[in-house]
């Protein structure tokens, strides 16, 4: 669990709340079904409009990484890498055999077979590194769906607050509906304007900021399993690995 993440959601709804109840709004001013409907139905339904399936299935399922950010300990990973050099150098490549459907990860599964099939580094090099521009082209069209979230958000906002003043204006010859009618109306902007700055955008931030991550990883894998392939003494590699730690 990320702490951070989850204590950033609470203060979010701590300044929201608080800052309502602060300024005398009270917490009824936050809720209208009306703006709910306005602004997250229809930013859901302008991101199944702009989104193809595929990318909106894999941001739903990238999503939990705000909360749940994918575990990997690089000082661990160069240790499994270095722990492969020595066996490979005992027993050969195909010594490594038995520790391909070990590993939980597909990506490092990949690497490790090619090793043991006897593919040339740089045929391994290539074939990885197009998995991982392949993934991380993915999972950042993934992200970017909360980035476009949002964008909408605001906006829809802005479309329920207008909306609102609609149905104000057309109530004038009944003064005590118009305090709670223009109140009401935006509220929408409120839902717009809070659900992008306070959780859509620094959602996709988290997102691309882990997926670099990820993606440095991958590439400490992929010159660890090289460096394997090309025989190199496992202090080499060690230390060729030793700037991925900082």
């Amino acid at each position: 669990m990320d702490i951070f993440s989850v204590v950033g959601l609470l203060l979010a709804l701590a300044a929201l709340v608080g800052g309502s109840v602060l300024k005398g709004a009270g917490l009824g001013a936050l809720w209208s079904p009306a703006a709910f409907v306005i602004v997250i139905v229809g930013t859901i339904a302008a991101i199944l409009l702009h989104t193809p399936r595929p990318v909106f299935a894999r941001a739903l399922r990238i999503s939990r990484w705000t909360l749940r950010p994918p575990v990997a300990d690089r000082r661990a990973l160069v240790a499994q890498l270095l722990e492969w050099s020595h066996v490979s150098r005992r027993q050969g490549l195909l010594g490594l055999e038995s520790h391909v459907e070990a590993h939980p990860d597909p990506f490092v599964r990949k690497g490790l077979q090619m090793l043991v099939d006897g593919l040339e580094p740089e045929s391994i090099r290539h074939m990885l590194e197009i998995d991982l521009e392949g993934e991380e082209r993915q999972d950042l069209a993934a992200a970017r769906v909360f980035e476009s979230m949002g964008v909408y958000a605001p906006t829809l906002g802005i479309v329920g607050a207008v909306l609102g003043l609609i149905a104000v204006m057309q109530n004038l010859a009944d003064p005590s509906k118009l305090g709670h009618g223009i109140a009401a109306a935006f509220t929408a902007t409120i839902y717009g304007i809070a659900s992008a700055n306070l959780l859509f955008l620094p959602m996709a931030a988290k997102l691309k900021s882990l997926i670099g991550r990820r993606s440095g990883e991958r590439e400490l894998v992929i010159e660890g399993l090289i460096a394997i392939a090309q025989g190199e003494n496992p202090r080499n590699i060690e230390a060729r690995l030793a700037g991925f730690l900082h």
